[in-house]
């Protein structure tokens, strides 16, 4: 395929390389997908499961959540709306909808790691306009116009497990933002176009 690929293309040494580089990337996407779990090889193959479920504990609140949030090809009303209270702005109370693509992240992400009904510990879910211009700020590392405002980023990390293995997991899958907060010790995902920093 990769020579396919380099004969039909046209251009610089430059392009080649780069189109060997991304080759190379995703073969190994895939190849981690497969490895990864036996749920991510049947969803890479095309074979989706019938229900997805979650487990949720927030570091600021204390609250708990641990349920299906997909049945039957289908997204439960009843369960979106307990996790946008869970991922609610614990500062002011806000709550907004959460993309349900997150969701299916975090879903294809629990089964690449293999943690089971193990909770994501959430660090951030939505802010409102508000807490994050006063986050801001404080801080550089917080965006003016963060993802977190659009219900479409969370912060993480899972209890035991290195941040850094729950990036190369959330990097594999290839999909959206990933940033790695090493000294705060958590993993930024977002619905956004796929970058990583």
């Amino acid at each position: 395929m990769l020579q396919r690929i380099l004969e039909n293309h046209v251009g610089d040494d430059t392009d080649i390389a780069s189109s060997r580089r991304r080759f190379i990337k995703h073969l190994a996407c895939g190849a981690l997908l497969t490895m990864g779990s036996p749920a991510i090889a049947h969803a890479a193959k095309g074979r989706f499961p019938s229900h997805k479920s979650l487990a949720f504990e927030h570091t600021h609140t204390g609250d708990k959540l641990k349920l299906t949030y997909f049945e039957k090809n289908r997204y439960i009303k009843t369960a979106l709306h307990e996790i946008n209270l869970l991922l609610r702005d614990y500062r002011t109370d806000d709550i907004y909808p959460i993309d349900v693509k997150l969701l299916d992240q975090l879903h294809d992400l629990k089964l690449m790691l293999g943690t089971g009904n193990r909770p994501f510990h959430i660090i951030s879910g939505y802010r409102s306009p508000y807490t994050n211009g006063r986050m801001h700020a404080e801080s550089s590392g917080v965006a003016n116009n963060s993802l977190h405002m659009q219900g479409r980023a969370i912060d993480i990390r899972v209890e035991g497990m290195d941040s850094r293995h729950i990036r190369n997991a959330a990097l594999a899958l290839h999909r959206g933002g990933v940033g790695y907060y090493r000294e705060s010790d958590f993993v930024h995902l977002d619905t956004g176009n796929f970058r990583f920093w």
